[in-house]
């Protein structure tokens, strides 16, 4: 049973927790709070006001107007009545005739507390964790108006409190995203470093190896040190650019270029190495457009490697088709894959999300391929959703801002083209 002069709230251990969150005991003064406690101390006309928040042991003072004590004891506060008794406003008009502070130290000695009125500080979630509260040295009443508008200050208290525990979380967040973007493009240069190394020497080797075959008549093989060599510089590009966009992801819509989107696809495909049993259907029109096309390469590389990957067809077809209007190149990938149920094409573009669906090769994917591609298309300012049926395949169709108009030839732009 608790002490009649200390009372405790039923959630006491939830109310502390709930206090401790908002980080704000023994903090410097701020001026939010100072000024709201002098408004406070004007319009009641009182000498004193204060916030006053309480923890296990005390009564901690985050604002105070007319005295310079920091806090007091728990088992004096009128505070600790406030928070149990009200969710409204505790007024008590003379202290001495109260069977609750008539023997309080705090009222038989310095400061001399006869009158007080407080505001609980009550969160959404009904933990009150203190009170703004005024006090004279002499009895008192309040008028109507002057009790409202000490409400109506409890609440911006509160409500400042809120405002500094959402910014803490931020300054918090920036943090760990900073330090996140930092060890990203150190583990990025790292990587790539790791992988150009590998790269040149395959590309020495094939070189050397191609002055070699010039002069054996081997046509068949002089044309796979030719394929190794392009693939080689291709990749090494590619990690070029990867490079430069992981430092400034801002390149992604600053940096466009006019490409032929099937030269771009081809490049893709070669990169992927598809197997013998799949048709790729590239656009059967001539495509040029302007973007960036490092991230529509990746794009691509993410959803036709997951269309080869999770096709378990003796033969896997991709459709490719392409079409644009006034605003936005838009693109569909299709395949004739295992499909994905109606009730995770969203969750798909989640990060880590896998499905715990196994490809044809008998692995598990990481959740990041879609992921990815999701925050690709949306810093290209475009969308990107699925279509599919179990058994029967998946589309993807996908759209990005068009920043340049391009000459479209014959492109029909009421419908996608193959």
């Amino acid at each position: 049973m608790s002490n009649p002069y200390f009372p405790l709230p039923e959630n006491e251990s939830e109310r502390l927790a709930a206090l401790a969150s908002y980080n704000i005991l023994d903090t410097a003064p701020e001026d939010d709070f100072e000024e709201l406690t002098l408004l406070a101390s004007q319009i009641c006309q009182t000498p004193v006001a204060l916030i006053s928040l309480l923890d296990d042991k005390r009564q901690w003072f985050k604002s105070i107007v007319g005295s310079d004590i920091s806090e007091t004891p728990k088992e004096y506060a009128f505070c600790a009545h406030t928070i149990v008794e009200t969710t409204e406003i505790m007024v008590v008009n003379d202290a001495r005739h109260d069977d609750r502070f008539s023997e309080n130290p705090l009222v038989t000695g310095d400061p001399n507390v006869i009158f007080y009125a407080g505001v609980p500080l009550i969160t959404g979630d009904g933990h009150a964790l203190g009170s703004l509260c005024v006090i004279d040295v002499q009895p008192k009443q309040l008028t109507e108006d002057q009790v409202k508008s000490l409400k109506i200050l409890g609440r911006q208290v509160l409500a400042q409190m809120e405002l500094r525990k959402k910014l803490q979380l931020l300054e918090k967040a920036n943090e760990q995203l900073l330090e996140t973007n930092t060890f990203i493009k150190k583990f990025a240069t790292t990587a790539a470093h790791d992988i150009k190394n590998p790269l040149s020497s395959i590309l020495l080797t094939s070189q050397a190896l191609q002055m070699r075959l010039k002069n054996t008549g081997d046509e068949k093989s002089c044309n796979l040190v030719a394929l190794t060599l392009n693939s080689s510089k291709r990749l090494l590009t590619l990690v070029d650019e990867m490079m430069a966009y992981s430092t400034r992801p801002a390149l992604l819509l600053s940096d466009q270029q006019c490409l032929d989107l099937n030269k771009l696809l081809k490049n893709v495909v070669s990169l992927l190495d598809i197997p013998h049993n799949f048709t790729v259907n590239l656009p059967r029109v001539e495509h040029t457009l302007t973007c960036s096309s490092v991230a529509l390469e990746q794009i691509f590389i993410n959803l036709l490697a997951n269309a080869v990957r999770y096709n378990d067809k003796p033969k896997g077809i991709i459709n490719i088709l392409f079409r644009e209007d006034d605003g936005q190149y838009c693109f569909k990938v299709s395949d004739n894959g295992m499909g994905i149920a109606a009730n995770n094409l969203q969750k798909i573009f989640e990060k880590d999300v896998t499905l715990n669906a196994t490809d044809r090769f008998n692995k598990k994917g990481t959740g990041l391929g879609l992921y990815t591609v999701k925050l690709l298309v949306d810093k290209l300012q475009g969308t990107i959703h699925a279509e599919s049926k179990p058994g029967d395949g998946t589309t993807f169709v996908f759209s990005i801002k068009k920043n340049v108009a391009v000459n479209a030839g014959d492109i029909n732009a009421a419908a996608y083209q193959q």
